[in-house]
């Protein structure tokens, strides 16, 4: 069948307040199509973009129709993705307030797409503009569905049952640091939340990109802390992955690490943090690690790990400790 390329414009739909309600950018054919998707999800660590994990999403998808969900920003990740996938069509959808997330038509795209990729940027955004709103409602039918699904970077940081909201008063609260969280992991800018996405195998789970690059792991600690501290969860875990890799979980919860980064970090303590008070220096021993490099396989079902390394990382009095040689956290 011979390729049409129709290029869709909704924009500037103006609301009360004279703003954009929403913008919808569409490459391909007008009409929507229904086909039988593959269920999986598509963790990017961010930086550079990943060909091989934007193409295994549009793959599940099944010929159908692509959407790129962000909260800000433009449609370039159109003819990017366009140019790899064998799609019905190739969309963005920029929802960037409340009200806009209100819109019925904004449900209605979503819902008609085989596979959603929630892009980088904000995560503050996302949660604030979009959660207990019909756009989450929106993804979480698609997944229910067996419909698949993917982000990178703020994208995949909101995928799990818990997620770091990066939501204080600072506007560069989505680099929140190690050593801000190790002294105190009642830091004010530690803004966790919950009960956003439900995703399969994701249950219990916190999500976070860019790991070793910009040296998170000791804010994870403190995010799991505070996670098993607060009564969130007695069993917590954590899905770390760095720039330039991707996990890619099938829907027997299977995965596979792609990418020439370093790869992701398999995480889950094995008891409650030692000391986890406001002011005071962590402590938290002994949580298992497991480290996935490019080409590796990693089951969410029985959290094991076949191509990587164990290990463990103890936080003592804010200090990290490793069984690593040289005490290596990465």
């Amino acid at each position: 069948m011979k390729w049409s390329i129709v290029l869709l414009a909704i924009l500037l739909l103006v609301s009360d307040l004279h703003a954009a309600s929403y913008q919808y950018i569409r490459l391909g054919q007008l009409a929507d199509v229904q086909t039988t998707p593959t269920a999986g999800t598509a963790m990017m660590g961010g930086g550079k973009d990943l060909d091989e994990a934007l193409r295994w999403l549009c793959e599940k998808a099944n010929g159908g129709d692509f959407l790129i969900l962000r909260a800000r920003g433009d449609d370039d990740y159109n003819l990017y993705v366009n140019g790899l996938c064998k799609a019905n069509s190739v969309a963005t959808l920029i929802v960037p307030s409340r009200e806009a997330a209100q819109e019925p038509k904004v449900a209605e795209i979503i819902r008609q797409a085989e596979a959603v990729f929630i892009a980088g940027g904000d995560q503050s955004l996302y949660v604030r503009f979009w959660q207990r709103t019909p756009v989450q409602d929106a993804i979480n039918a698609n997944v229910a569905a067996g419909k698949p699904i993917g982000g990178t970077s703020a994208g995949l940081a909101i995928l799990g049952e818990f997620a770091y909201g990066a939501m204080g008063d600072k506007p560069d609260d989505a680099d929140l640091a190690s050593q801000d969280v190790l002294p105190n992991p009642f830091h004010p800018r530690i803004t966790l939340v919950r009960d956003f996405l439900k995703v399969p195998f994701l249950e219990g789970t916190i999500t976070d990109s860019h790991f070793a690059k910009r040296d998170r792991m000791g804010r994870t600690l403190g995010f799991l802390a505070r996670l098993m501290r607060d009564r969130w969860s007695q069993h917590p875990s954590e899905i770390a992955v760095d720039e330039r890799s991707a996990v890619l979980v099938e829907k027997d919860g299977e995965a596979s690490v792609v990418g020439p980064g370093l790869g992701a970090y398999f995480l889950r303590p094995s008891h409650a943090p030692e000391l986890c008070e406001a002011g005071v220096e962590l402590s938290f021993k002994d949580v298992r690690a497991y480290h996935s490099p490019r080409g590796s396989r990693f089951s969410l079902k029985t959290w094991s790990g076949n191509g990587g390394e164990s290990y463990q990382i103890s936080v003592e009095k804010g200090l990290l400790r490793s069984t690593k040689p040289g005490n290596a956290v990465y």
